[in-house]
């Protein structure tokens, strides 16, 4: 990142969420948007979960574009940013899109709907620095990541087992998970996020590192700007 990009922009931004801690292993989707609503709608939502649920047809296998057209409901701005539009044909027969077949015609139906339901989508890449820009100046941020690449710089959570799968040449196997990216320190060049499968507190890593873990195979990519910013 060049110095005239560091100098327009804020140094440390850390947007203040109330931390949600998932309650299944399957609703990591669902508790991010928790965090980002106030407090008579996260009321509104944990009182009619099972109904919010039903609505979306998804059962217990959510996709980015049932998140959008939930949070179309909660009334928050966002735009989803992905490098497939519809449900990737490429993910049939992985291990970890076991419900594909079951998931493909409501999530291509999503899509294709998507405009009418004014939810907009851009089948694009995002860039960190993109990413920065949109904390520093419009919100918060869900992420799709491969979980066997997060960790925690500050209390190094999940990093041991990266370190060794790296030293035994091993590639990390996929399990799809969503963070809520709430800031940056440009000063250490780390990215701030809040993680729905850990307890109240917030995460540190790199930029290069969240990079690989948002862009990682099964992704596609997905990424939904909040249009939140508090400060």
């Amino acid at each position: 990142m060049n110095d005239t990009v560091r100098e327009s922009l804020p140094e440390f931004i850390d947007h203040q969420l109330v931390h949600f801690r998932q309650r299944y292993d399957w609703d990591c989707g669902l508790s991010c948007i928790v965090m980002l609503l106030g407090r008579h709608e996260k009321l509104n939502f944990l009182e009619n979960f099972k109904d919010i649920c039903h609505k979306g047809g998804f059962g217990e296998s959510t996709w980015t574009i049932d998140l959008c057209y939930i949070l179309r409901d909660f009334d928050i701005k966002h735009k989803f940013l992905t490098k497939v539009f519809g449900a990737n044909p490429s993910h049939v027969g992985k291990e970890y899109y076991k419900c594909f077949n079951a998931d493909e015609t409501r999530v291509n139906k999503k899509f294709q709907q998507a405009s009418l339901n004014d939810i907009p989508i851009e089948v694009k890449s995002i860039s960190n620095i993109e990413l920065i820009k949109h904390l520093a100046f419009n919100g918060n941020v869900i992420l799709l990541t491969n979980a066997s690449l997060l960790y925690c710089d500050l209390c190094k959570a999940n990093k041991l087992s990266i370190e060794l799968r790296s030293c035994l040449g091993l590639k990390p196997t996929y399990m799809g998970h969503y963070i809520v990216l709430c800031g940056y320190d440009m000063r250490i060049e780390k990215f701030l996020y809040r993680n729905p499968a850990f307890k109240d507190k917030i995460c540190y890593m790199s930029f290069e590192a969240v990079e690989r873990a948002r862009k990682a195979c099964g992704t596609d990519e997905d990424v939904i700007l909040i249009y939140d910013k508090r400060v």
